[in-house]
């Protein structure tokens, strides 16, 4: 899987209530949660990206609660993928179970907002376009790309199972 977005950046430990304030956890559509993503750090944020675009954060990013609504708004916002030097734990797991493309990425300081970048989920290749320089994050094991790619562990299980019938 490949994407290519506008970067937005944001700091160390990016909390789950930051990503989703919790006064909108009473839905759990992605298009309504994803017009509050991050709201309480940019208030414009959801209305400034376009579908597509990849969030590059520091440490610890999704720390917090272990909420699945902090991811389903991220790609409810139209994010293509997050790229952080590390992800909280669950949120990394949830990200995952969400089918949200996500890759530690160490030494990302260069990388600015309003950068565009080309993210190669296979390979872990991060290409900073308009810098002009190359990332390398750890790939994902294939398993995961695929249960990222179906959308998301439930839907990777069905596509499974439709398989193992067919049998």
């Amino acid at each position: 899987m490949k994407f290519k977005g506008k970067v937005w950046k944001f700091r160390n430990d990016v909390n789950t209530d930051e990503i989703i304030p919790a006064r909108y956890l009473s839905t759990t559509d992605p298009k309504e949660l994803g017009d509050h993503c991050m709201e309480d750090i940019d208030p414009q944020f959801s209305k400034k990206i376009s579908r597509g675009d990849i969030i590059v954060a520091g440490k610890n990013f999704g720390c917090g609660s272990s909420r699945e609504h902090a991811q389903i708004s991220i790609k409810g916002a139209g994010i293509s993928c997050v790229i952080a030097e590390s992800f909280a734990r669950i949120f990394l797991r949830n990200a995952i179970n969400m089918g949200l493309p996500i890759l530690e990425v160490k030494d990302i300081i260069g990388i600015k907002e309003g950068d565009y970048l080309e993210v190669d989920l296979a390979s872990g290749l991060v290409l900073n376009l308009t810098e002009h320089k190359e990332y390398k994050a750890k790939p994902l094991p294939k398993f995961i790309q695929e249960i990222i790619k179906s959308g998301g562990l439930l839907k990777w299980i069905g596509k499974r199972g439709n398989k193992q019938c067919a049998k």
